[in-house]
């Protein structure tokens, strides 16, 4: 086992949820040797040609992280890990938090254009993830991506978004909360609601506190001054906030240093957004392995 390879626990648990065929009766070959391959270059941020050759052939470990990119199966593989910790009790619902981050995009990975894609007719459907923008956005330091997340209080993501950089936090929180769906073995509904919510002021506003009271979730999000004074002027009664909570938010905080510590995270390589969206939930895959 070389460097950086998944052990065999952690291989044991990731097994069961791999797609066992390929179509037409086919079944795929060596997953093992080509996800830590895959693993491999999510560490460390080479380009795919520059893959060891104990891997086997770099476009075959490739073509699999984008196609399980592009028909969604590294999210319910994701989905699958969270629900198999959940059954053991290893999710800390009592304070998910949400933030996020911004990633530089290399020069390589700005050239595709920001347009529908053009399916071919034996593909079937656009990839799960994809982006008319491509989550490429302008800003003081050139293109970025912005990475939105949720995460639980042990600091591993429950749910992950993409946007262009300049696009602001507060709008994107419902939209990351409406992602956390962890499945139950046993049966009913996927889990979606936390029992608290925490995140810092950049969330705040009407809309976000009106959408978190109507799911019955108790949050601790600060109030910047401004909408204080807003208040005040309404008549409107303050919001309830909890230092002792707040204090907690490290959490997500760590879980973004814990992703961005994957050099393919910490600066965007790919071209599409549904690659990278892949890439991102492979790393959530890994610190799910890891605890």
């Amino acid at each position: 086992m070389g460097r950086g390879d998944l052990s065999d626990v952690e291989w044991s648990r990731l097994e069961g949820h791999l797609p066992k065929s390929v179509g037409r009766g086919g079944r795929w070959k060596d997953h093992r040797t080509v996800i830590n391959g895959i693993f491999f270059r999510l560490r460390t941020g080479i380009p795919w040609r520059d893959l060891p050759s104990r891997f086997g052939s770099w476009q075959t470990v490739y073509d699999r992280h984008r196609r399980w990119s592009a028909d969604g199966t590294w999210d319910r593989v994701l989905r699958l890990v969270q629900a198999d910790a959940d059954t053991e009790g290893r999710i800390d619902w009592s304070m998910v938090s949400v933030d996020s981050t911004s990633c530089r995009v290399h020069q390589h990975a700005a050239g595709a254009r920001c347009r529908p894609l053009r399916i071919p007719r034996r593909r079937r459907g656009r990839p799960a993830q994809h982006r008319d923008d491509e989550a490429l956005g302008r800003s003081r330091g050139g293109w970025t991506t912005k990475i939105h997340l949720a995460g639980d209080g042990k600091c591993r993501p429950l749910a992950l978004l993409l946007t262009p950089g300049q696009w602001g936090d507060a709008p994107q929180m419902i939209p990351v909360l409406e992602r956390i769906r962890v499945p139950r073995p046993a049966g009913g509904h996927p889990r979606t609601r936390p029992d608290h919510l925490g995140g810092d002021r950049a969330y705040s506003s009407r809309r976000n506190r009106r959408y978190l009271r109507r799911r019955q979730i108790k949050h601790t999000i600060p109030e910047p001054r401004s909408q204080q004074a807003n208040r005040r002027r309404r008549g409107s009664r303050p919001t309830g906030f909890d230092r002792e909570r707040y204090a907690r938010r490290n959490e997500v905080e760590r879980t973004v240093l814990a992703l961005k510590a994957f050099r393919a995270v910490a600066t965007r390589y790919e071209k599409r957004a549904y690659v990278f969206h892949g890439t991102l939930a492979l790393a959530a895959i890994r610190l799910w392995l890891r605890s």
